[in-house]
């Protein structure tokens, strides 16, 4: 007598192609019905108001404002340029005659500012109370047209 032909795991293997094809199958009506689900009135996106995105349309009642294209600034809006007092009165702070140079102190917001020997009108020492413009220079601001008061 011969044996059977069908050993224990070829049986095993035939069970799991069977089970795959129907988990396949089982996912194929899945889709199917996910598929009906997603209409495009399900899909849709509304703009309100304020700019955000919203599911609901817009109410017609609420109508947009027209906005002029012209108002709107893009980038960095312009400054509007503030004046500042062209003469300030100050303080000297620190000065060397021997290397030409020196600091003065701002009497009404305590900064200090460099002024060189070219920069000078009067001849001045420490503790002298001047008056004086500012000019940008390379490292910052510098005092010109010093004079004593």
């Amino acid at each position: 007598m011969a044996r059977s032909q069908e050993t224990f795991n070829k049986k095993e293997r035939e069970k799991k192609r069977q089970k795959k094809a129907k988990e396949k199958m089982e996912r194929r009506e899945e889709r199917k019905d996910q598929a009906t689900k997603g209409t495009l009135d399900n899909m849709m996106a509304y703009v309100d108001e304020f700019g955000n995105i919203t599911d609901t349309p817009p109410d017609p009642i609420k109508k947009p404002q027209k906005v002029d294209a012209e108002s709107i600034e893009i980038g960095v809006p312009k400054r509007i340029a503030e004046e500042e007092p062209s003469e300030r009165t100050g303080k000297i702070d620190f000065f060397n005659h021997s290397k030409g140079y020196g600091f003065i102190r701002e009497i009404t917001s305590q900064d200090k500012f460099f002024v060189h020997v070219n920069g000078l009108i009067d001849d001045v020492d420490e503790g002298d109370k001047v008056t004086f413009e500012l000019e940008k220079g390379l490292k910052g601001l510098n005092a010109v047209n010093v004079k004593k008061v």
